[in-house]
């Protein structure tokens, strides 16, 4: 049984932007001295995209290195999968997956296959978790008066499940990060090299972060706490301070899940395991903040406030530490890497992806010649290299085009003014991605009319 390979661990995040982070950006609105410890010491990728969205393809690609985006959506693991719990208990790993996630624990679902221990905290979002009416809080107080009756539910649901949370930490990184942390501790060191799935469901909305953390809004804000906005058009909903006062408090989550991450490294290096571990930090995807005029993800946001994330790999021993790749990589690039930084790579032409670790020895001068991301149920794509984003709207609506370097907030569409760059990008990929080879869509073009 192999006994000199590194432990492995996961530390992800749902909905964390990459902008929110100090070390890929010093004007990030919250400090995040934890994580950014992690990415100077460790390979930080500027330029790593989901490819499926959302949620539970991104993890079904993580765990198998399959594409998600063609072929699958928000459905279990298939029983032709192999996850790397599987792949690494056949290692002789020992294996745990600890999470918030309530999507993981749903009946049905199974993406803790192949894993020795797993432990769910519950409560989330819309867990169905808590049924009692609502004591310490008033639903109105949480509520704009333009919210229909369903969305109110939702609301009421998620403030439900917040009832007993108290001190930061009863919150759920606090208990996620001491539960992981319980459990790698009394498994180190062990005769087995341990393989740790952490999962953070914050920031993911809603968000209500702990008092001590919510130091991000405006102190002279008087107005509705607004800690779960719907998904449609912002302006019909809230002013712009109130747009301002929800921005704070993601802020306040993002700084939150720094801290209690960070307890959870300190935990890791007390126990001997931090620099004995391959560890991969990474978000499935961020938030729209109704920068494009939509707060919530969804099909047809698919600018870089959704699609940019943080990805940090911190080898054993802090090896490679201090690199910053701006190469274009998939989430399906990752499952490669991994195994063949633990010297598995003898399982990599199995895999669509492809190992980083040339990019990360400096064997490779750049990687991917273009990404495509959207979500399987959705028309919308966006495919996009290091200048330039295409999105592909559905018919009747114009694409879109954006240069990522002279406009990265993604304001000005120049698919009439450069639609061979569009043309290009779609090109790179086909029909099966339901890009249809059609001619790029100008804005101009919807004013036209065939002259017989």
């Amino acid at each position: 049984m192999p006994t000199s390979r590194p432990n492995v661990i996961f530390l992800i995040m749902d909905s964390f932007r990459q902008d929110h982070m100090r070390f890929y950006n010093p004007h990030a609105p919250c400090p995040t001295p934890h994580l950014d410890r992690l990415a100077r010491e460790g390979v930080a990728f500027d330029n790593c995209y989901p490819e499926g969205l959302p949620t539970i393809p991104v993890r079904t690609c993580w765990l198998t290195g399959e594409r998600t985006l063609v072929d699958r959506g928000w459905q279990p693991l298939a029983p032709e999968d192999r996850s790397l719990a599987e792949i690494l208990s056949d290692e002789g790993y020992l294996t745990g997956m600890f999470s918030d996630n309530y999507h993981y624990a749903r009946p049905g679902m199974n993406l803790h296959r192949g894993f020795r221990t797993f432990e769910w905290v519950r409560g989330q979002e819309y867990d169905n978790y808590r049924s009692a009416p609502l004591q310490r809080f008033k639903l109105d107080d949480y509520c704009q008066p333009s919210y229909p009756p369903e969305w109110r539910r939702l609301v009421e649901h998620a403030l439900q499940n917040l009832e007993d949370l108290e001190t930061a930490d009863d919150y759920y990184c606090a208990r996620l990060s001491r539960l992981a942390g319980d459990w790698a501790a009394a498994n180190a060191p062990g005769e087995r090299p341990l393989f740790m799935w952490v999962d953070s469901f914050d920031p993911h909305e809603p968000w209500l972060p702990p008092h001590e953390f919510d130091r991000f809004t405006d102190p002279g804000y008087r107005g509705k706490k607004l800690i779960l906005p719907p998904g449609g058009p912002a302006s019909a909903h809230f002013s712009e301070a109130e747009m301002a006062y929800i921005r704070g408090l993601y802020a306040g989550e993002c700084a939150y899940v720094d801290h209690y991450l960070g307890a959870l490294l300190a935990r890791l290096e007390e126990a001997g395991l931090y620099d004995q571990s391959l560890i991969v930090f990474i978000a499935d995807h961020g938030h729209p903040l109704a920068e494009h005029g939509k707060f919530l993800k969804g099909g047809d946001r698919l600018y870089s406030e959704l699609l940019k994330v943080p990805c940090v790999m911190r080898f054993p021993g802090g090896r490679y530490g201090g690199r910053r790749l701006d190469a274009l990589a998939s989430f399906h690039d990752v499952l490669p890497t991994v195994l063949d930084a633990l010297g598995l790579g003898n399982n990599l032409d199995a895999l669509p992806g492809r190992s980083l670790l040339p990019l990360i020895r400096g064997q490779a001068a750049d990687g991917r010649e273009a990404i495509i991301a959207g979500y399987h149920e959705a028309p919308d794509r966006c495919v996009r290299d290091k200048v330039w984003s295409y999105i592909r709207r559905p018919e009747g609506r114009p694409d879109e085009l954006y240069n990522l370097q002279d406009d990265p907030g993604e304001r000005t569409n120049l698919i009439d003014r450069y639609p061979q760059q569009a043309q290009r990008l779609a090109g790179m990929f086909g029909s099966l991605y339901w890009l249809r080879g059609a001619p790029v869509k100008g804005v101009q073009g919807k004013y036209e009319v065939d002259q017989q």
